[in-house]
């Protein structure tokens, strides 16, 4: 990890194509502007960790009843 200190106005560029400026500091509030290509997603760090673990969530059968079933719907359809 790298951590820097940056006034106001003052930059960081990622990359060559990502370019991170300080636009204000308002008492613990820090403003950033992201300048980024449109393919690059950038997300709050709370939404990247609610869609990590909604994608998880998705990703584990509820039940593997529901499972079978479907499955023995799909030989049925085959014959």
């Amino acid at each position: 990890m790298l951590a820097l200190t940056r006034k106001v106005g003052e930059r960081i560029v990622i990359a060559d194509n990502i370019v991170v400026t300080v636009a204000g500091v308002k008492g613990d509030s820090v403003r950033l502007t992201i300048d980024a290509p449109k393919e690059i997603k950038i997300y709050r760090g709370e939404i990247y960790d609610a869609i990590v673990a909604e994608n998880q969530e998705a990703a584990i059968p509820n039940s593997l009843p529901d499972l079978t079933l479907l499955t023995s719907n799909i030989a049925r359809d085959k014959k």
